[in-house]
């Protein structure tokens, strides 16, 4: 039954069937190729995948972000980030790493970070000089600190998807978000210096105290959401809620940015995306539960243990193999199948949940910046304007920047544990 259920759903994806329909058929025909399990499992099993309570938390993250674009609060962040870095040169891209960063620590969504940031600082970047391929590839690649930086909706997914504390992933996700900050302001900042971009990058900026005062509303959210999570006021899931609730109240009466008509459409792209990855979640949930009934946790496990003798050797064939998987299985899906059957072979080689959470989320939003589906590859060039195969070159250095990153983050383990440590332990 699982050899059909994997060459059937690897069929469908081949046939470019959506990932969440393709998932969904391969576990009609296990179902059905078993014989001796009622077709109510399947109906049983879809509401179970979506039953936790920690998925409360994903509509409220996309909301959220959501209404941080509309609001205005996502531009009061960049003026603040020019404000701070982009005195120097090369300053303008710097300063679209720093707000992607502060963006993320309340979005969790990449896309959303994408549009919400690129929409301000891609055409700004263009009208500073810089090519807009690397304008484009620049915005797509920070925008994958949207799911590394807590909260994160990738990491609630794999919290669920493995019964791990979400307050643990979080934290776990603070250091490897942090590094990977540093290293792509390290790399945009030589790019300019080196190509002789950025030297009027200070051209317009406003003084930062001017800038923080205009943006204190903007920056005290992800201090809130934050703060109240890893203070004990509240869970990620009532942070979630908290989120939408700042981000009405600042975009309503403070920025004055909200209203009927704009309301309506956050509300509506908001449902639309939310539907999407609960449909995923749903179907990849009775895959699993399939798969999980079959014993393929432990023969993949007895397998893996076989194919590597050491965590090292396994670590990095799981970070070959989830990059090229994240090239074409979006992000969601990859996590709720895949995480539920490597962790227990992780753990037999002595990797922390939280840990094996962060090289996962960190490996697959790769394939949120690299071809043929990367999603933030499409919404890059959606608002700079430009065909993605432009994007190729320009993108290959940063793809080879987080990659570093991600090595350090695999196989230095307390950068992801250290804070994890300092709270829960």
């Amino acid at each position: 039954m699982s050899q059909l259920m994997v060459v059937s759903m690897l069929l469908f994806f081949g046939l470019t069937v959506p990932v969440a329909v393709s998932i969904g058929l391969a576990t009609m025909a296990g179902v059905g190729f078993d014989g001796h399990m009622t077709w109510l499992v399947i109906a049983q099993q879809l509401y179970a995948a979506l039953d936790k309570y920690p998925l409360v938390a994903v509509p409220f993250f996309i909301l959220a972000g959501n209404l941080m674009e509309e609001g205005g609060i996502s531009e009061r962040m960049v003026e603040f980030a020019k404000s701070v870095v982009g005195g120097v040169q090369g300053g303008l891209a710097c300063s679209c790493v720093l707000t992607c960063m502060i963006f993320a620590a309340v979005a969790g969504s990449s896309v959303a970070t994408t549009f919400a940031v690129g929409a301000i600082l891609i055409p700004a970047m263009v009208k500073h000089g810089y090519p807009a391929p690397f304008a484009a590839s620049l915005q797509a690649s920070a925008a994958e600190l949207g799911v590394i930086i807590p909260p994160s909706i990738p990491m609630i997914l794999y919290a669920v998807s493995t019964d791990t504390s979400v307050g643990e992933v979080f934290i776990a996700g603070i250091g490897p978000g942090l590094l990977i900050v540093v290293a792509l302001m390290a790399y945009v900042w030589l790019y300019a210096r080196r190509n002789g971009l950025g030297k009027r990058d200070g051209d317009g900026r406003l003084p930062v105290w001017t800038a923080f005062r205009k943006a204190w509303w903007a920056l005290l959210m992800p201090v809130i959401i934050l703060g109240g999570i890893y203070g004990g006021i509240f869970t990620p899931t009532e942070a979630s809620a908290v989120a939408v609730v700042y981000a009405l109240f600042v975009g309503i009466f403070v920025y004055r940015r909200l209203n009927f008509t704009t309301l309506g459409r956050t509300f509506h792209r908001s449902v639309v995306s939310t539907a999407i990855i609960m449909f995923i979640i749903a179907n990849a949930g009775v895959f699993g539960f399939l798969l999980n009934r079959a014993g393929v946790p432990m023969m993949l496990g007895e397998w893996l243990g076989h194919l590597f003798g050491s965590g090292f050797g396994f670590l990095m064939g799981v970070n070959v193999a989830l990059f090229f998987i994240g090239m074409f299985i979006e992000t969601s899906a990859s996590i709720v199948v895949l995480a539920p059957l490597l962790l227990p072979v992780a753990t037999q080689f002595g990797v922390d949940p939280a840990h094996f959470g962060v090289i996962m989320v960190v490996n697959l939003a790769l394939g949120m910046v690299t071809p043929p589906f990367g999603v933030n590859l499409f919404a890059a060039c959606t608002v700079a304007k430009v065909p993605i195969e432009r994007l190729i070159r320009p993108l290959l250095p940063f793809v080879g920047v987080v990659v570093l990153c991600l090595m350090v983050i695999t196989y230095w383990p307390d950068l992801s544990l250290y804070f994890r440590d300092l709270v829960y332990r």
